[in-house]
This record gives structure tokens, C-alpha cells and sequence, in this order.
């Protein structure tokens, strides 16, 4: 007992049914959570209908490659999360204004990529119903954290959203250097 041989995780299981472990997945998972609220920040500031769109195609793309992930069987040796962090992270800190199709481009990969390796996740362990949970999750955080984002034209608050996407990338590049180092 005080030196195990193996070490062994699982999944959330809340006890409410696989659509609320699904939701306690994201919301406990920081590589899944963190980039979504950062993405929702970065939709906020390109504006409503950015949010719009991006509303639409993270969700839709999280399922699909969540369905798609239901088929594989392991997920590939690239830090996807820690990619997905340093380019929003300085995406939203920079201020980075790009045009509606290229906003809802990245947005559409990262769904598929984060749902993916989500699938896979949870084809070991919970129903597709908490596939599910994750994708109503998403819908509730992209339209309340870019709400509050959208709104902001100028000043201090922009300011202090931009900070946050500097804190998002610099997570990135921490995960990217336990990446490398083999932590």
C-alpha cells in the first residue's frame, strides 16, 4: 500500500447519471475548461457575431469528434492541450483580429481535437450520454463567459481580458515545457 506498483485514474462520477458526469468532466478537467473559457473570451472580444458562430460549431465539433473518438483507441503523443492554450491564450492577448471564417476555423478544430481525445476518454469509462453533459456544458460557458465579454469596447476590462489570455498562454507554454522535459 505505500509503494504501489501502478497508479491509476478514472473518470468524474457524480452519482447523478452519465450527462452529469460528463459536465463534471469538463468543469474538473483545466486542459478541457481553461481553453473553452479562453476561446469564449476571444469570441467575446471579435465581437456578436463571432460569439454567434462560435456558439454554433464548438459544440457541434465537440460532439462530432467526440463520436469520432468513440472509435479510437488511444490519443496521440502531441500535447493538444497545451497547443490549444498557447494559441488562444495569445490569440486573446494579443488582441488578434482575424476575420469571422478564420475565427470560427480555429474554433471548429479545437472542437474536433478536444472532442476527440474526450471520446476516447470516455469510451473507457462513461456512457456517450456524457458526451452529452460536456457538449450542454460548453453551450452554457461560451454563452455566458462571451456575453460578458462582448459588451466590453475599450478600456481597463479589455485590458484585464487580455491579461487573462497572456495567463492562458503562459499555461500553455509550461504544459509544452513538462511536455519536452518528460514530466
Amino acid at each position: 500500500m505505500l509503494w504501489p506498483g501502478t497508479a491509476t485514474a478514472h473518470l468524474v462520477t457524480t452519482g447523478m447519471g452519465p450527462v452529469y458526469d460528463g459536465i463534471g468532466h469538463l468543469l474538473l478537467t483545466p486542459e478541457d475548461i481553461i481553453p473553452v473559457v479562453a476561446l469564449a473570451l476571444f469570441g467575446g472580444m471579435r465581437g456578436a457575431e463571432s460569439c454567434r458562430k462560435l456558439l454554433m460549431i464548438v459544440p457541434l465539433c465537440w460532439l462530432l469528434g467526440g463520436i469520432t473518438g468513440f472509435g479510437g483507441t488511444n490519443i496521440p503523443d502531441f500535447p493538444v492541450q497545451a497547443g490549444s492554450l498557447l494559441l488562444i491564450g495569445l490569440l486573446v492577448a494579443g488582441d488578434v483580429r482575424l476575420p469571422v471564417p478564420v475565427t470560427v476555423g480555429i474554433a471548429g478544430l479545437f472542437g474536433l481535437l478536444h472532442g476527440f481525445m474526450n471520446g476516447v476518454t470516455l469510451n473507457n469509462e462513461l456512457e456517450p450520454l456524457g458526451l452529452l453533459g460536456i457538449t450542454i456544458a460548453l453551450i452554457v460557458i461560451i454563452t455566458i463567459v462571451s456575453a460578458l465579454v462582448v459588451s466590453i469596447a475599450e478600456g481597463w476590462k479589455r485590458v484585464a481580458v487580455r491579461v487573462g489570455g497572456s495567463w492562458v498562454a503562459a499555461s500553455g507554454l509550461l504544459m509544452f515545457g513538462w511536455y519536452l522535459k518528460g514530466a
